[in-house]
C-alpha cells in the first residue's frame, strides 16, 4: 500500500474524524487522525484526567478456531495459551527462528475460538505467518467488517457503564462479548495508555453511531495518534517497528515477563516455539549484549527516535528508539537500547542533539504510574 492520500485505506470512522476537524496523516497504509482541534498536548492531558476516545480500527482483528487451537498457537508464541482462562486475554509475542520479534499482539480465549489483535503495519505478514505455520484444520478469519476503538482514562468505566453496566464488573485483561447500544461487541478492559480503560470491537455498520454516542458524554474527547504515542511512551509501552522488531529478542527488549513460566526451560511445556533455543539460552546465561531502557532527560528539549547515545568518554553505546516531552511526566521521556553495562538504573548517558551532548539518566519505567483496574 503506497502512502499517497488517494490510495490509503480508511476506517469506518474516517469521515467522522474529518467532520470533527482532525488533521489526517498516512499511517500503516491508512488515513488516520494524528490530532484533533484540541491539540496533542491537551488531548494527552484530557485522557489522563477524564476519557479519551481513539480510533484503532487499522489494527488487525483475527478469529482463530479449530481442534487444539491453543496447542497450535503455542508453537508460535512463548506464552501460556493452553491455560488461558475463557474470557481473559494475554499479551503475546510472535517470534522467528532467530528469536526476534515478528509482532506483539493480544490473544483472547472465547471458549471455542480465539480472538487476536495484531499491529496494523504487520497484519498482512502476521496472517501469512500464521497460515504458514498453523495446521490446515484450523480456520483463520480476518474480521475486516469490524471497527476497533479505545476508551481510555479514569472516567472511561463510568462512561461506558452508562451504555453497558456489565463493564463495571470487569478487571484488567478481562474480555467479554457484550451488547452496546444494540451492537454485538467484544470488550476488553485494557489499552495502550497506562490508564484504566477499554478496547471495543464494534460491527462496522454500528461504529459511527456508537462513537457519536460516546462523544456526546462531557468527559469524552476524540484523541489522535500524536497523543496516543506520548501516552504509551510515558507508560513505558513498546511500539512495534520502533522499540521492538525482528532484530530484537524479548530479553534484549526487557520483555522477559512475556515469556510465560510454563514455556521456560524448567516449566511444564518448555520451549516448542520458534526461536526457543536462542531465547531460552539468553534466559539461562544472561548473554545478551544490549538492553531496552527508559531514559529521563533534563530540561525540556525532547530527545527523538534515532538519537545516538554516548558514554562520558564519548564512545557510542546505543540509540533512542522512541522519545518525546512527557506532558504528564513534566520532563523529556525516551526509551532506547544501550550496551548492557550501561543499563543499570541511574546510569548517566548522553544524547547527541543538534551537536550537543545532553545528559540523560537510565530510569525505571513507566515514567507515569499505570492505573489499570486490577480489582
Amino acid at each position: 500500500m503506497t502512502a499517497t492520500q488517494d490510495k490509503l485505506n480508511t476506517t469506518p470512522l474516517t469521515q467522522l474524524h474529518i467532520e470533527l476537524g482532525a488533521r489526517m496523516v498516512p499511517f500503516a497504509g491508512y488515513n488516520m487522525p494524528v490530532q484533533f482541534p484540541l491539540g496533542v498536548k491537551q488531548e494527552h492531558l484530557h485522557t489522563r484526567a477524564a476519557a479519551g476516545l481513539f480510533d484503532v480500527s487499522h489494527m488487525g482483528q483475527l478469529r482463530l478456531a479449530g481442534p487444539n487451537t491453543a496447542a497450535a498457537l503455542e508453537k508460535l508464541v512463548p506464552v501460556d495459551i493452553i491455560d488461558l482462562p475463557e474470557g481473559k486475554q494475554r499479551y503475546a509475542l510472535l517470534t522467528n527462528e532467530q528469536g526476534g520479534i515478528l509482532d506483539d499482539l493480544m490473544v483472547t480465549h472465547y471458549g471455542d475460538w480465539y480472538y487476536l489483535v495484531v499491529n496494523a503495519a504487520c497484519k498482512e505478514e502476521d496472517v501469512a505467518h500464521l497460515r504458514k505455520h498453523l495446521p490446515d484444520n484450523l480456520t483463520l478469519e480476518e474480521l475486516d467488517d469490524r471497527a476497533l476503538v479505545a476508551l481510555q482514562g479514569p472516567k472511561a468505566a463510568d462512561v461506558l457503564a452508562r451504555l453497558q453496566p456489565a463493564v463495571q464488573d470487569m478487571v484488567f485483561m478481562d474480555n467479554r462479548q457484550l451488547e452496546i447500544d444494540g451492537a454485538a461487541c467484544f470488550v476488553s478492559r485494557s489499552g495502550y495508555t497506562g490508564e484504566d480503560g477499554f478496547e471495543i470491537s464494534i460491527p462496522a455498520g454500528d461504529a459511527e453511531r456508537i462513537v457519536r454516542t460516546l462523544l456526546d458524554f462531557e468527559d469524552v474527547e476524540s484523541i489522535g495518534l500524536g497523543a496516543r504515542d506520548s501516552l504509551r511512551l510515558e507508560a513505558g509501552l513498546c511500539l512495534y517497528g520502533h522499540d521492538i522488531d525482528t532484530t530484537t529478542t524479548p530479553l534484549e527488549a526487557s520483555l522477559i515477563w512475556a515469556i510465560s513460566k510454563p514455556r521456560r526451560a524448567d516449566g511444564e511445556r518448555p520451549g516448542g516455539f520458534l526461536g526457543d533455543s536462542v531465547i531460552l539460552d539468553q534466559i539461562a546465561n544472561r548473554n545478551w549484549t544490549r538492553k531496552r531502557v527508559g531514559l529521563k532527560g533534563e530540561g525540556r528539549a525532547p530527545v527523538r527516535e534515532g538519537t545516538e547515545l554516548f558514554n562520558e568518554a564519548g564512545d557510542k553505546i546505543g540509540v533512542v528508539t522512541s522519545g518525546t516531552f512527557g506532558p504528564s511526566a513534566g520532563f523529556p521521556v525516551a526509551m532506547g537500547y544501550v550496551e548492557t553495562e550501561y543499563s543499570p538504573l541511574d546510569t548517566q548517558v548522553f544524547a547527541e542533539v543538534r551537536g550537543k551532548r545532553l545528559p540523560m539518566t537510565v530510569s525505571k519505567m513507566p515514567f507515569v504510574a499505570q492505573r489499570y483496574h486490577r480489582g
